[in-house]
Protein backbone atom coordinates (compact mmCIF):
# COMPACT_ATOMS: atom_id res chain seq x y z
CA UNK A 1 0.00 0.00 0.00
CA UNK A 2 1.10 3.58 -0.63
CA UNK A 3 0.04 6.41 1.29
CA UNK A 4 -0.18 10.15 0.01
CA UNK A 5 -0.12 13.01 2.07
CA UNK A 6 -1.06 16.28 -0.26
CA UNK A 7 -0.59 20.09 1.42
CA UNK A 8 -1.36 22.82 -0.17
CA UNK A 9 -1.09 26.57 1.09
CA UNK A 10 -4.62 28.82 1.28
CA UNK A 11 -4.53 32.23 0.57
CA UNK A 12 -5.83 33.25 3.47
CA UNK A 13 -6.65 31.34 6.82
CA UNK A 14 -9.90 28.80 6.56
CA UNK A 15 -12.02 28.18 9.74
CA UNK A 16 -12.66 24.25 10.53
CA UNK A 17 -16.12 24.99 9.60
CA UNK A 18 -14.97 26.28 6.35
CA UNK A 19 -13.30 23.40 6.02
CA UNK A 20 -16.38 21.18 6.50
CA UNK A 21 -18.49 22.53 4.04
CA UNK A 22 -15.65 22.46 1.81
CA UNK A 23 -14.82 19.45 2.07
CA UNK A 24 -17.92 17.93 1.84
CA UNK A 25 -18.92 19.47 -1.01
CA UNK A 26 -15.94 17.49 -2.68
CA UNK A 27 -15.71 13.93 -1.40
CA UNK A 28 -18.47 12.25 -3.47
CA UNK A 29 -16.01 12.33 -6.00
CA UNK A 30 -13.79 9.79 -4.15
CA UNK A 31 -16.33 7.27 -3.92
CA UNK A 32 -15.54 4.05 -5.24
CA UNK A 33 -12.80 5.43 -6.86
CA UNK A 34 -10.52 2.61 -8.31
CA UNK A 35 -7.98 1.69 -5.56
CA UNK A 36 -8.10 4.29 -2.92
CA UNK A 37 -8.64 2.64 0.37
CA UNK A 38 -9.25 5.78 2.63
CA UNK A 39 -9.22 9.31 2.56
CA UNK A 40 -9.09 11.91 5.34
CA UNK A 41 -8.94 15.43 4.50
CA UNK A 42 -6.64 17.55 7.18
CA UNK A 43 -6.60 21.16 8.05
CA UNK A 44 -3.73 22.56 9.99
CA UNK A 45 -4.60 23.88 13.36
CA UNK A 46 -3.71 27.77 11.94
CA UNK A 47 -5.94 27.12 9.15
CA UNK A 48 -3.13 27.90 6.31
CA UNK A 49 -2.87 24.63 4.87
CA UNK A 50 -4.99 22.11 3.54
CA UNK A 51 -5.01 18.88 2.19
CA UNK A 52 -5.35 15.33 2.12
CA UNK A 53 -4.14 11.70 3.86
CA UNK A 54 -4.78 9.26 1.29
CA UNK A 55 -4.13 5.29 1.43
CA UNK A 56 -3.81 3.65 -2.29
CA UNK A 57 -3.43 0.39 -3.60
CA UNK A 58 -0.40 1.00 -5.15
CA UNK A 59 1.40 3.69 -5.77
CA UNK A 60 0.36 3.52 -9.58
CA UNK A 61 -3.53 4.10 -8.18
CA UNK A 62 -2.52 6.78 -6.55
CA UNK A 63 -0.71 8.57 -10.15
CA UNK A 64 -3.93 8.18 -11.98
CA UNK A 65 -5.80 10.50 -10.14
CA UNK A 66 -3.03 13.23 -9.83
CA UNK A 67 -3.21 14.61 -13.19
CA UNK A 68 -3.14 17.47 -15.09
CA UNK A 69 -6.99 17.66 -14.49
CA UNK A 70 -6.90 16.86 -10.20
CA UNK A 71 -4.05 19.70 -10.27
CA UNK A 72 -6.27 22.20 -12.47
CA UNK A 73 -9.30 20.95 -10.17
CA UNK A 74 -7.39 21.96 -6.74
CA UNK A 75 -6.20 25.50 -8.30
CA UNK A 76 -9.14 26.16 -9.15
CA UNK A 77 -11.04 25.22 -6.10
CA UNK A 78 -7.84 26.53 -3.31
CA UNK A 79 -5.77 28.96 -5.84
CA UNK A 80 -2.72 27.36 -4.92
CA UNK A 81 -0.58 24.13 -6.43
CA UNK A 82 -0.76 20.92 -4.34
CA UNK A 83 2.37 19.06 -3.24
CA UNK A 84 2.10 15.42 -2.95
CA UNK A 85 4.37 13.13 -1.07
CA UNK A 86 4.14 9.43 -1.43
CA UNK A 87 5.37 6.93 1.61
CA UNK A 88 5.04 3.20 1.10
CA UNK A 89 2.51 1.81 4.09
CA UNK A 90 3.98 -2.00 5.25
CA UNK A 91 1.48 -2.07 8.06
CA UNK A 92 -1.74 -0.46 9.05
CA UNK A 93 -2.97 -0.86 12.11
CA UNK A 94 -7.18 -0.85 12.16
CA UNK A 95 -8.64 -0.18 15.37
CA UNK A 96 -12.39 -0.33 14.06
CA UNK A 97 -11.95 -3.73 12.31
CA UNK A 98 -9.03 -4.50 15.55
CA UNK A 99 -6.76 -5.87 13.05
CA UNK A 100 -3.09 -5.22 12.05
CA UNK A 101 -2.70 -5.03 8.11
CA UNK A 102 0.32 -6.04 6.25
CA UNK A 103 0.94 -4.87 2.56
CA UNK A 104 2.05 -7.95 -0.03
Amino acid sequence: MITALVQFKLPERMTVEQARAVFASTAPRYLAMQGLVRKHYILSEDGLTAGGVYLWQTRADAERVYDAAWREFIRSKYHTDPVVTYFDTPVMVDNVAGQVVESA
